[in-house]
Protein backbone atom coordinates (compact mmCIF):
# COMPACT_ATOMS: atom_id res chain seq x y z
CA UNK A 1 0.00 0.00 0.00
CA UNK A 2 2.39 2.46 1.19
CA UNK A 3 4.62 1.43 -2.38
CA UNK A 4 1.36 2.56 -4.26
CA UNK A 5 1.75 5.58 -2.82
CA UNK A 6 4.61 6.56 -3.29
CA UNK A 7 4.52 5.64 -6.65
CA UNK A 8 1.41 7.64 -7.25
CA UNK A 9 3.22 10.99 -5.54
CA UNK A 10 6.45 9.93 -7.54
CA UNK A 11 4.31 10.26 -10.72
CA UNK A 12 2.12 13.13 -9.49
CA UNK A 13 5.32 15.06 -9.17
CA UNK A 14 6.97 14.47 -12.13
CA UNK A 15 4.04 15.27 -13.79
CA UNK A 16 3.90 18.72 -12.16
CA UNK A 17 7.43 19.24 -13.10
CA UNK A 18 7.02 18.80 -16.59
CA UNK A 19 4.43 20.83 -16.81
CA UNK A 20 6.08 23.76 -15.14
CA UNK A 21 8.52 23.07 -17.53
CA UNK A 22 6.53 23.27 -20.58
CA UNK A 23 4.72 26.71 -19.07
CA UNK A 24 8.23 28.15 -18.33
CA UNK A 25 9.23 27.68 -21.82
CA UNK A 26 6.26 28.89 -23.05
CA UNK A 27 6.48 31.87 -21.74
CA UNK A 28 9.93 32.67 -22.36
CA UNK A 29 9.47 32.03 -25.92
CA UNK A 30 6.55 34.08 -25.86
CA UNK A 31 9.14 36.85 -24.33
CA UNK A 32 11.09 35.98 -26.86
CA UNK A 33 8.90 36.59 -29.41
CA UNK A 34 7.52 39.90 -28.67
CA UNK A 35 10.72 41.76 -27.50
CA UNK A 36 11.44 42.38 -30.72
CA UNK A 37 8.22 44.55 -31.92
CA UNK A 38 8.48 46.24 -28.58
CA UNK A 39 11.60 47.12 -28.63
CA UNK A 40 11.19 48.54 -32.21
CA UNK A 41 7.63 50.89 -31.14
CA UNK A 42 9.78 52.02 -28.02
CA UNK A 43 12.63 53.17 -30.02
CA UNK A 44 10.35 54.89 -32.72
CA UNK A 45 8.36 56.22 -29.42
CA UNK A 46 11.63 57.79 -28.03
CA UNK A 47 12.80 59.57 -31.40
CA UNK A 48 9.14 60.98 -31.78
CA UNK A 49 8.73 61.89 -28.18
CA UNK A 50 12.71 63.79 -28.77
CA UNK A 51 11.62 65.60 -31.89
CA UNK A 52 8.51 66.44 -29.67
CA UNK A 53 10.30 68.02 -26.95
CA UNK A 54 13.29 69.43 -29.11
CA UNK A 55 10.08 71.65 -30.67
CA UNK A 56 8.56 72.20 -27.43
CA UNK A 57 11.47 73.83 -25.88
CA UNK A 58 11.94 75.82 -28.66
CA UNK A 59 9.00 77.25 -28.71
CA UNK A 60 8.45 77.63 -25.00
CA UNK A 61 12.06 80.14 -25.31
CA UNK A 62 10.07 82.38 -28.22
CA UNK A 63 7.58 84.99 -26.53
CA UNK A 64 4.45 85.85 -27.92
CA UNK A 65 6.02 89.17 -28.95
CA UNK A 66 8.42 86.50 -31.07
CA UNK A 67 5.96 84.65 -32.65
CA UNK A 68 4.37 87.54 -33.73
CA UNK A 69 6.89 88.92 -35.24
CA UNK A 70 7.50 85.98 -36.70
CA UNK A 71 4.40 85.41 -38.25
CA UNK A 72 3.74 89.01 -39.28
CA UNK A 73 6.81 89.18 -41.32
CA UNK A 74 6.60 85.96 -42.71
CA UNK A 75 3.18 86.71 -44.38
CA UNK A 76 4.44 90.29 -45.28
CA UNK A 77 7.73 89.35 -46.41
CA UNK A 78 5.51 86.48 -48.75
CA UNK A 79 3.55 89.68 -49.53
CA UNK A 80 5.75 92.64 -50.79
CA UNK A 81 7.48 89.78 -53.10
CA UNK A 82 3.91 88.72 -54.79
CA UNK A 83 3.06 92.22 -54.90
CA UNK A 84 6.58 93.38 -56.58
CA UNK A 85 6.22 90.06 -59.02
CA UNK A 86 2.41 92.03 -60.24
CA UNK A 87 4.84 95.53 -59.99
CA UNK A 88 7.12 93.88 -62.70
CA UNK A 89 4.73 92.66 -65.17
CA UNK A 90 1.62 94.98 -64.89
CA UNK A 91 2.96 98.74 -63.95
CA UNK A 92 3.29 101.19 -66.83
CA UNK A 93 5.25 103.44 -65.00
CA UNK A 94 9.33 102.19 -65.29
CA UNK A 95 10.06 104.04 -61.11
CA UNK A 96 7.19 101.37 -60.32
CA UNK A 97 8.34 98.06 -62.30
CA UNK A 98 12.00 99.45 -60.57
CA UNK A 99 10.25 99.85 -57.02
CA UNK A 100 8.36 96.16 -57.66
CA UNK A 101 11.73 94.16 -58.80
CA UNK A 102 13.48 95.43 -55.88
CA UNK A 103 10.95 94.26 -53.28
CA UNK A 104 11.13 90.72 -54.85
CA UNK A 105 15.14 90.86 -54.28
CA UNK A 106 15.45 92.15 -51.25
CA UNK A 107 12.13 90.54 -49.39
CA UNK A 108 12.84 87.52 -51.01
CA UNK A 109 16.30 87.77 -49.55
CA UNK A 110 14.50 88.51 -45.83
CA UNK A 111 11.98 85.68 -46.11
CA UNK A 112 15.12 82.76 -46.84
CA UNK A 113 16.77 84.60 -43.58
CA UNK A 114 13.46 83.98 -41.85
CA UNK A 115 13.30 80.75 -43.13
CA UNK A 116 17.00 79.65 -41.81
CA UNK A 117 16.25 80.85 -38.46
CA UNK A 118 12.72 78.95 -38.27
CA UNK A 119 14.51 75.64 -39.06
CA UNK A 120 16.90 76.21 -36.80
CA UNK A 121 14.65 76.78 -34.05
CA UNK A 122 12.12 74.82 -34.69
CA UNK A 123 9.67 77.25 -34.88
CA UNK A 124 6.56 76.48 -38.18
CA UNK A 125 6.04 80.05 -39.65
CA UNK A 126 2.95 80.64 -41.75
CA UNK A 127 2.98 79.58 -45.47
CA UNK A 128 0.20 81.67 -47.06
CA UNK A 129 -1.29 85.58 -46.90
CA UNK A 130 -3.77 85.84 -44.51
CA UNK A 131 -6.91 86.89 -45.53
CA UNK A 132 -6.25 91.14 -45.10
CA UNK A 133 -3.27 90.56 -47.78
CA UNK A 134 -4.57 88.06 -50.11
CA UNK A 135 -7.57 90.86 -50.71
CA UNK A 136 -4.70 93.55 -51.10
CA UNK A 137 -2.89 90.98 -53.59
CA UNK A 138 -6.10 90.07 -55.35
CA UNK A 139 -7.19 93.71 -55.93
CA UNK A 140 -4.12 95.11 -57.11
CA UNK A 141 -4.01 92.22 -59.50
CA UNK A 142 -7.11 93.42 -61.31
CA UNK A 143 -5.40 96.89 -61.65
CA UNK A 144 -4.01 98.09 -64.64
CA UNK A 145 -1.82 101.09 -66.03
CA UNK A 146 -1.73 104.68 -64.34
CA UNK A 147 -3.99 102.91 -61.87
CA UNK A 148 -2.32 99.93 -61.01
CA UNK A 149 1.18 102.06 -60.21
CA UNK A 150 -0.87 104.63 -58.26
CA UNK A 151 -2.15 101.36 -55.48
CA UNK A 152 0.83 99.95 -55.58
CA UNK A 153 3.19 103.17 -54.62
CA UNK A 154 0.07 103.42 -52.08
CA UNK A 155 0.36 100.01 -50.62
CA UNK A 156 4.52 100.08 -50.34
CA UNK A 157 4.20 103.59 -48.59
CA UNK A 158 1.42 102.30 -45.85
CA UNK A 159 3.22 99.08 -45.73
CA UNK A 160 6.93 100.04 -45.21
CA UNK A 161 5.69 102.19 -41.79
CA UNK A 162 3.61 99.62 -40.53
CA UNK A 163 7.07 97.25 -41.15
CA UNK A 164 9.41 99.55 -40.18
CA UNK A 165 7.50 100.26 -36.30
CA UNK A 166 7.09 96.25 -36.02
CA UNK A 167 10.88 95.77 -36.62
CA UNK A 168 11.60 98.49 -34.87
CA UNK A 169 9.65 97.14 -31.58
CA UNK A 170 10.98 93.57 -32.22
CA UNK A 171 14.85 95.17 -31.99
CA UNK A 172 13.94 96.78 -28.71
CA UNK A 173 11.71 94.15 -27.06
CA UNK A 174 12.26 91.20 -28.73
CA UNK A 175 13.63 88.03 -26.57
CA UNK A 176 15.53 85.56 -28.88
CA UNK A 177 18.62 87.02 -29.82
CA UNK A 178 18.74 85.92 -33.24
CA UNK A 179 15.29 86.90 -34.10
CA UNK A 180 16.12 90.36 -32.39
CA UNK A 181 19.48 90.71 -34.63
CA UNK A 182 17.25 90.15 -37.98
CA UNK A 183 14.67 92.57 -37.21
CA UNK A 184 17.46 95.22 -36.33
CA UNK A 185 19.72 94.06 -39.06
CA UNK A 186 16.27 94.03 -41.67
CA UNK A 187 15.46 97.70 -40.52
CA UNK A 188 17.82 99.87 -42.94
CA UNK A 189 16.38 97.65 -45.92
CA UNK A 190 12.95 98.50 -45.42
CA UNK A 191 13.38 101.97 -44.60
CA UNK A 192 15.26 102.30 -48.19
CA UNK A 193 11.93 100.71 -49.37
CA UNK A 194 9.77 103.03 -47.50
CA UNK A 195 12.08 106.04 -49.37
CA UNK A 196 12.13 105.11 -52.72
CA UNK A 197 8.56 104.29 -52.42
CA UNK A 198 7.36 107.54 -51.20
CA UNK A 199 9.40 109.11 -54.30
CA UNK A 200 7.58 106.06 -56.53
CA UNK A 201 4.00 108.01 -55.25
CA UNK A 202 5.08 111.08 -55.92
CA UNK A 203 6.03 110.39 -59.32
CA UNK A 204 2.74 108.10 -60.28
CA UNK A 205 0.47 111.11 -58.60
Amino acid sequence: MKNSILTVLAVAAMVACKKNETTTSDQSADSTTMSAPADTSMNRGDSATTAMSDSNAANSTLSAQDKKFADAAATGGMMEVMLGQLASTNASSATVKSLGAMMVKDHGKANDELKKWASASGYTLPTNLNADQQKKHDELKAKKGAEFDRMYADLMVTDHQKDIAEFKKQASEGSEASLKSFASSTLPTLEHHLMESEKAKTAVK
